[in-house]
C-alpha cells in the first residue's frame, strides 16, 4: 500500500502531456460525478465542525459581508460592502479535493493500463525466446502471436496481387 501512494505521489509530480491529456479528457467526463460526490457527500461531513456550509465560508479582508437568511424563503443571501474583499477559503478546500480525487483516479486507471502493458510486453518477450530457442508453444501463446500479427489493409493485398502479376509478365 505503500507504494501505491508512493507512485501515486510520483505521478502527481511528474506532469507528463499524454497524463495531462489523460487527465483533462477523464477529469471532463468525471466532473460531476466528482462535483456531486465533494458537494452532497464529503462537504456536508466536513463542515459539521465549522457549523455550516463549508463553502460559504470566507474571510474578509476590507469592508463587511455576511451572510443573511430571508425569513419566508430560508435562503441565505450574501450582502456586502461596495468595497468589500472576500477570501473564500471554502470553496478553495472544495476545489482541491476535486482535484484529488480526479487526480487519484486517472492514476488509478493510468496504473493499472501501464500493469497490463508491461505484462503483455513480459508475455511477448517469454514467446520470442522460446521460439529462439525453438521450445514449443502453449495455445494462449500462440494466440498471443496471432493477435499481434497486425491486419493487411485490402488495398495493400490489391497492390500484392498487381506486383506478383506484373511480376509473371
Amino acid at each position: 500500500m505503500k507504494k501505491f501512494f508512493k507512485d501515486f505521489g510520483n505521478f502527481i509530480k511528474r506532469g507528463n502531456v499524454l497524463d495531462l491529456a489523460v487527465g483533462i479528457i477523464i477529469g471532463g467526463a468525471f466532473n460531476k460525478i466528482v462535483s456531486s460526490l465533494v458537494n452532497d457527500i464529503l462537504m456536508p461531513i466536513i463542515s459539521l465542525p465549522f457549523n455550516g456550509d463549508l463553502n460559504t465560508k470566507f474571510f474578509v479582508l476590507r469592508g463587511g459581508a455576511e451572510y443573511i437568511s430571508h425569513p419566508e424563503s430560508g435562503v441565505l443571501e450574501l450582502v456586502k460592502s461596495t468595497d468589500a474583499v472576500l477570501m473564500f477559503y471554502g470553496r478553495f478546500i472544495q476545489s482541491v479535493i476535486d482535484f484529488l480525487i480526479i487526480g487519484f483516479t486517472l492514476f488509478v486507471i493510468i496504473r493499472t493500463v501501464t500493469k497490463f502493458n508491461e505484462k503483455r510486453e513480459q508475455l511477448a518477450q517469454e514467446i520470442k525466446q522460446k521460439i529462439a530457442k525453438g521450445e514449443d508453444l502453449s495455445e494462449e501463446e500462440e494466440e498471443h502471436i496471432e493477435e499481434e500479427e497486425p491486419e493487411v489493409k485490402e488495398e495493400i493485398l490489391l497492390l500484392r496481387e498487381i506486383r506478383d502479376s506484373l511480376q509473371k509478365e
